[in-house]
């Protein structure tokens, strides 16, 4: 694999994941809820699943916004 490959895969699936998460409303506000022990809000929490798994954790993030989508559209909302 030469570098401009290794770059293209470093960009494609780590990079632009953290990105759509830092900058996509559904992920939650950066702040805690009043009253959370937690002193992370739920943005972090997503930033730090796909920091860490990368793709896999992007995966994740769509997974559960789509979840959400579909139980308010069930709930009428």
């Amino acid at each position: 694999m030469d570098t401009t490959t290794a770059w293209i895969f470093v960009i494609v699936f780590w990079l632009a994941p953290i990105v759509h998460v830092a900058t996509s409303p559904r992920s939650g506000p950066a702040r805690p809820p009043e009253g959370a022990r937690c002193p992370f809000g739920p943005r972090v929490g997503w930033l730090v699943i796909v920091v860490l798994l990368g793709a896999v954790g992007w995966l994740l993030f769509m997974n559960a916004k789509f979840r959400r989508r579909a139980a308010a559209d069930r709930k009428g909302g």
